[in-house]
């Protein structure tokens, strides 16, 4: 669990901010030497803060709902450090300042705010059922999230080791409704890297400042690929077939053999008149 040498929050107002004598509580929060200052949407009379103790003066009318107000605010972002100590991940005020107003910031983006990105800047350069498949590997990051995180959401930054080798098991051990056994090797590290580039990508924008995938080694196995031979080819191109579903399948394969087109892609293609 990572520590911090000091974690503080305080509240405060600006004098030189005040309209008509009445100004915002501010909230700073100092972790070791770095500290944020933000506003809340609460408003005192400068007369009737106390400086020294960070709070409305007692014998103010609404020093009760003011200061029960503030103790709230400083339980609520306690509770943030604390989880985010406990669970052992880089705690900043700019952080805790984001969660707490809800705010999304480069150190709170989430995987699905960057897959969202990425998909939008590589529709352009990306096939169709490349896209594809990075939707497919989404599915399965959403899945493992919810089944085994119970959440829906991950911060980028909270992707590291151990997440990567977590998930690494979802996928060995995941059974799909369209598949009736695991996904093998060779499946699980491609899903492995289209979620590195993912991460590559939040480096390159620089929304994290460590590569989770370091330290980790992608294990492959070499696969035998059979290949049909001419005759073999000639003799399932001639195949003449009752039914004439059977024929289509029959044209289809042939045509992807000759033309190196996944069955995939053949399926999207389209009919096109001719130009006269």
């Amino acid at each position: 669990m990572r520590t911090s040498q000091s974690f503080g929050v305080h509240f405060t107002i600006k004098k030189d901010r005040a309209k008509d004598g009445t100004t915002n509580v501010y909230a700073a929060i100092t972790i070791n030497k770095e500290k944020t200052l933000f506003a809340l949407k609460h408003y005192v009379k400068v007369e009737n803060w106390d400086k020294g103790r960070g709070s409305l003066k007692v014998k103010v009318p609404e020093a009760k709902e003011t200061n029960a107000y503030l103790e709230k605010v400083k339980f609520t972002i306690t509770t943030y450090y604390q989880q985010l100590q406990i669970a052992g991940k880089e705690v900043t005020p700019l952080l805790l300042k984001a969660m707490f107003l809800g705010e999304e910031t480069e150190e709170t983006c989430s995987l699905s705010k960057l897959m969202d990105y990425h998909h939008e800047v590589a529709s352009a350069s990306l096939t169709w059922s490349t896209l594809k498949h990075y939707a497919v590997t989404r599915r399965y990051l959403e899945k493992f999230l919810k089944e085994k995180r119970n959440t829906t959401e991950v911060r980028i930054n909270d992707i590291d080791y151990k997440f990567i080798i977590d998930f690494e098991t979802f996928l060995r051990n995941h059974k799909p409704k369209d598949h009736q056994k695991p996904l093998n090797n060779n499946g699980v590290m491609k899903h492995l890297i289209r979620l590195r580039k993912m991460t590559t990508l939040a480096l390159k924008l620089t929304w994290v400042s460590k590569d989770p995938f370091k330290n980790y080694k992608f294990r492959y196995k070499k696969v035998e690929t059979a290949f049909l031979n001419q005759t073999e080819l000639n003799t399932i191109q001639n195949k003449a077939f009752s039914a004439e579903r059977l024929n289509v399948v029959r044209d289809l394969f042939v045509f992807s053999c000759y033309t190196g087109l996944s069955f995939i892609d053949l399926m999207n293609l389209k009919e096109i008149g001719m130009v006269k």
